[in-house]
């Protein structure tokens, strides 16, 4: 599975030459949020804006201007109810900009960073395939392991890898707002990545989850061993423990990724709206 971000990247690697539509603002309901893209090429488009005919008039607004027409120097507005009719009813401001081979590094790192940061300690199994899964939605991976020669050679332009060891000392070091998923292949890892992470959390507030695979009983040994070292009850309710959604029984790696993946989209859609 590659995500969108790759899908861009090899077509401009490729020589293509495309238009890429950006969702500058809304008003009112509309299908997808600011920041929302797609890139239109002569004979696709990867991404989407929402579909219907706002996603059709800019398709062909974009394809008119790579077989030459007038550039499209203004962001542009779509109006979806009464011009479009659409059933959101609200107002959508695109902005078009070509874009080409020599975009591909910007538009990997200005694409990227409007992704949702997402720590994920451990290089094993179920960590191989959520940073797959990841890698399709909107996260960015910090994919971390104590471990030399763990991950993958190819990976898709949504995951970084890092080795850290000890393996907690890259808790200091991640974005503001990551969400942070646990699952070395030690207990005294996870541990020591938890401690780290409540610390941080404690000293800054700014780790929006923690999620710790394992059981319930692997939860509550860790609880005994975090109030010795003299964390709070609140701080420790902070770690969800067992992750993922409830309802998802089987044990296997792309299983438990599903889950997981849907709590963290849960975890997007409870966070407080910015000020």
């Amino acid at each position: 599975m590659n995500g969108l971000l790759d899908q861009l990247l090899s077509q401009l690697q490729a020589g293509r030459q495309g238009v890429l539509v950006m969702v500058h603002a809304t008003q009112g309901s509309a299908p997808r949020e600011a920041g929302t893209w797609m890139a239109v090429w002569d004979d696709a488009i990867t991404g989407t804006i929402g579909g219907g005919q706002l996603e059709f008039q800019a398709e062909q607004a974009a394809r008119s201007w790579l077989a030459g027409g007038s550039a499209i120097d203004e962001v542009r507005r779509y109006p979806l109810g009464p011009t479009l009719g659409q059933c959101c009813g609200g107002v959508v401001f695109l902005a078009y900009r070509r874009i080409g081979r020599a975009d591909a590094a910007a538009l990997r790192t200005e694409l990227g960073a409007s992704l949702n940061p997402v720590a994920l300690f451990g290089g094993g199994h179920v960590g191989a395939a959520l940073a797959r899964l990841l890698s399709t939605l909107p996260f960015k991976v910090r994919w971390i392991d104590s471990r030399d020669g763990v991950f993958p050679q190819h990976l898709p332009a949504q995951i970084e890898t890092e080795h850290s060891e000890p393996v907690h000392d890259a808790v200091a070091q991640l974005a503001a707002g990551s969400r942070v998923l646990i699952m070395s292949f030690s207990h005294a890892e996870d541990l020591d990545i938890v401690i780290a992470c409540l610390r941080r959390q404690r000293e800054r507030g700014d780790l929006p989850y923690i999620g710790l695979i394992g059981s319930k009983t692997k939860w509550a040994t860790f609880r005994h061993r975090l109030e010795a070292r003299g964390f709070t009850q609140a701080e420790m309710d902070h770690v969800t423990c067992p992750i993922g959604v409830p309802g998802i029984g089987g044990k296997e790696p792309e299983v438990i990724a599903v889950a997981v993946a849907a709590q963290l989209l849960q975890s997007l859609e409870a966070a407080p709206e910015p000020k």
